[in-house]
């Protein structure tokens, strides 16, 4: 999938690249190619570690800026200061441990730590190591320590890892590490507000089938819901993500996935895991109605039998989730008392706006909080940018200006925190 990148403003940004000495050190390579074609100028500041993984005439190639690891190069324009002062936003990926100690201890002993000790721009850093590295107490104290000092680490991805090991300390996918990268920059705050909550979400289109072969669907491609994944995800929480048909999208950090294909599916995967939640996000856009039957072989056009049953499909009410599950929680049903978050795609006419026909829609399925998108042609849908209103049961409303689907995702999480806490 191609990694693409929208500055939060018109002006290019300096972007400091940072790379650490890692085998996953070639996808820095897609991260400053993100960065490069979104108009940003772009450094890159490898240590001499990363070198022996990615050379210095790549990286020069993609940034089309000198590659230096040492303080004594461009002595003359105090280089080991002024990266880093100049810099609007830093991502260091990969991040070994190594590097994550050495900054936690304050140290300046080559380019990119020193770039880090000056710097007062956002900082992301993107870990990238085995397991054990990842978890050894010390690791665990210096990630907590960066954090405290508002550097944004990211949680590592699951997967294969060198050689056969598999589990958490992949580095994430460079789309990911993009798009975090510039909803920090954008004002996206990452606390670890979520930390030990449960997160149940669902994503993508259904798709209702009339044979084997066709079916009644949508265009969502299931981005907003994975987005959503990979903020609560960020934030500490433990994250399921039930999802129908949805584009080839990276899966965030730790999520669970669970795959489904129609309605009746969905609804009953979320009823089966909602007991336990803590937050529970519909973001996925489901089929209010499916087929009365479905055919066991495919139906042929033009035969005399089947001519009917492809120019009228009787179709039937699917169970509603969303309703379902607030009735559910409102008879106590639900361990957690869940806060619970909706979503309307709907499109405004010459008597109502999709704004009042999602404040209809909030008080009707009596959840916490409904996002409410504008959709149609070339919006929302597929789309890799969001924007709408999120309203609350108290008659709170917030416009969500256009941003990426992460910045929207972040958005959405501080208001259900919030909720909750009020």
């Amino acid at each position: 999938m191609p990694v693409t990148s929208v500055s939060a403003s018109n002006s290019p940004r300096n972007v400091v690249v940072g790379v650490a000495g890692g085998i996953a050190a070639y996808k820095a390579c897609h991260i400053v190619r993100a960065f490069k074609e979104a108009g940003d100028n772009v450094r890159v500041v490898p240590t001499e570690s990363a070198l022996k993984f990615v050379g210095q005439a790549t990286f020069e190639a993609l940034s089309g800026n000198p590659v230096s690891t040492t303080v004594f190069d461009a002595v003359d324009s105090v280089q080991h200061v002024k990266v880093g002062q100049d810099a609007d936003l830093i991502v260091i990926a990969p991040a070994t441990a190594d590097l994550m100690a050495r900054v936690a201890a304050g140290r300046g002993d080559d380019l990119l730590a020193a770039t880090l000790l000056v710097a007062t721009c956002p900082v992301v850093v993107a870990p990238a190591m085995h397991t054990e590295m990842w978890f050894n107490p010390a690791t665990v104290e210096n990630v907590e320590k960066l954090r405290r000092r508002g550097i944004t680490v990211i949680e590592p991805a699951h997967g294969r890892l060198t050689g056969k090991d598999t589990g958490p300390g992949r580095l994430p996918d460079p789309e990911q590490i993009v798009d975090l990268a510039n909803a920090v920059h954008a004002g996206a705050r990452l606390p670890r507000d979520l930390e030990g909550k449960k997160v149940l979400i669902t994503a993508g289109g259904t798709h209702e089938h009339i044979d084997p072969v066709r079916f009644i669907g949508n265009s969502s491609s299931g981005r907003q819901g994975f987005a959503l994944g990979e903020i609560a995800a960020q934030r500490g929480a433990d994250v399921t993500i039930v999802a129908g048909s949805t584009a080839q999208l990276s899966t965030p950090a730790g999520a669970e996935i669970v795959s489904v294909v129609s309605t009746q599916e969905m609804f009953d995967a979320v009823q089966e895991r909602a007991s336990d939640s803590d937050f529970i996000v519909m973001a996925a856009a489901v089929a209010d109605f499916t087929p009365a039957s479905q055919a066991t072989s495919k139906l042929k056009k033009g035969s005399d039998s089947d001519e009917d049953a492809l120019s009228t499909i009787k179709l039937v009410e699917n169970p509603d989730i969303l309703a379902t599950t607030v009735h559910r929680r409102n008879s106590g049903e639900l361990a957690n008392n869940p806060i619970i978050v909706g979503f309307a795609a709907e499109t405004g006419d010459q008597d109502t706006s999709a704004l009042e026909y999602a404040q209809k829609k909030l008080v009707k399925k009596g959840c916490d909080l409904l996002m409410c998108n504008e959709v149609g042609k070339g919006k929302v849908f597929g789309q890799r940018h969001n924007e709408g209103w999120i309203l609350d049961a108290n008659g709170g409303v917030v416009e969500v200006e256009h941003g990426n689907k992460i910045e929207v995702a972040a958005q959405i999480w501080d208001a259900a925190v919030a909720f909750r806490k009020a």
